[in-house]
């Protein structure tokens, strides 16, 4: 029987370096590898926080109000948008929850401009 591709080549298995250079390069991955993964019994390295999707103690009351201002806003819009897609009866109902966010979003604004700022949170 013949096959349709040559044997692979014969290599030495005592090592797998052919050259410094590729020594080189496998220590740099191993570096890189240590970094990135953390092997066992080192410090991992110091989390970086995100503020993003994160509500923590550290947010000023201010902060929190304009992002629920501003998800109440974009919550209404989707509403609205949607609405204009459906049958009647749905249109209704889905611009009544439009209204209703619209009403939160309200109160959330109220409360934001009634909200007495201290001098050492004005000059942030």
């Amino acid at each position: 029987m013949i096959k349709p591709t040559p044997n692979p080549p014969e290599t030495d298995p005592a090592s797998p370096y052919e050259s410094l250079d590729s020594r080189k390069l496998h220590e740099a991955a191993d570096r890189a590898l240590d970094h990135y993964l953390c092997p066992p019994g080192a410090t991992p390295p110091p989390r970086r926080t995100r503020r993003m999707f994160a509500v923590t103690a550290d947010f000023k009351n201010e902060e929190l109000l304009v992002e629920l201002c501003e998800t109440l806003a974009s919550a209404r819009t989707i509403a609205n948008d949607f609405a204009h897609l459906m049958p009647a009866s749905q249109r209704r109902t889905l611009t009544g929850i439009g209204q209703l966010i619209m009403l939160g979003e309200l109160a959330a604004n109220r409360v934001l401009n009634n909200l007495e700022l201290t001098p050492s949170q004005t000059s942030v």
